[in-house]
């Protein structure tokens, strides 16, 4: 199953935020495709709005793991994981830094550049895969395996 979304200004990135959120089905693992500067961290950035997360949102690159923190409906306070994997270059190093903890939790975790974890990922995970099409709008292709 697939589904396929549009966007060509920050405005547009809510939408799909809303529309991935739909389409998760109370999923919460995400996994994040797309070449360098495609606009991952920028849609990371999108949901941690939608949810109101008060700190700043910034790409995990050097510090490989951040967490935000946002208030649920009824007050609870909740977590997002956002991973870059980019620098790693095995799954011996993903699990040095406790990888299982972030797939296994209740939290919302986004991961940029998956493919060296892809044997770990949840059933349950939501790709994401993010094309810069010639006109400079973004193709967002949410799908489940």
């Amino acid at each position: 199953m697939s589904e396929v979304h549009l966007a060509s200004a920050v405005a547009d990135l809510d939408k799909i935020v809303e529309a991935l959120l739909h389409f998760a089905e109370g999923n919460r693992k995400f996994a994040l495709t797309g070449d360098l500067g495609a606009g991952k961290t920028a849609f990371v950035k999108a949901f941690c709005r939608r949810q109101n997360v008060q700190e700043n949102v910034s790409s995990p690159t050097f510090a490989l793991v951040n967490e935000y923190v946002f208030l649920d409906e009824i007050g609870r306070e909740q977590s997002i994981h956002h991973l870059d994997l980019y620098r790693l270059k095995s799954l011996e190093e993903a699990l040095d830094i406790g990888i299982e903890n972030y797939l296994d939790d209740q939290s919302y975790c986004f991961i940029e550049w998956p493919d060296v974890i892809s044997d770990l990922m949840p059933n349950e995970t939501v790709f994401i895969k993010i094309e810069v099409l010639p006109d400079g709008t973004r193709q967002f292709l949410f799908e489940k395996r």
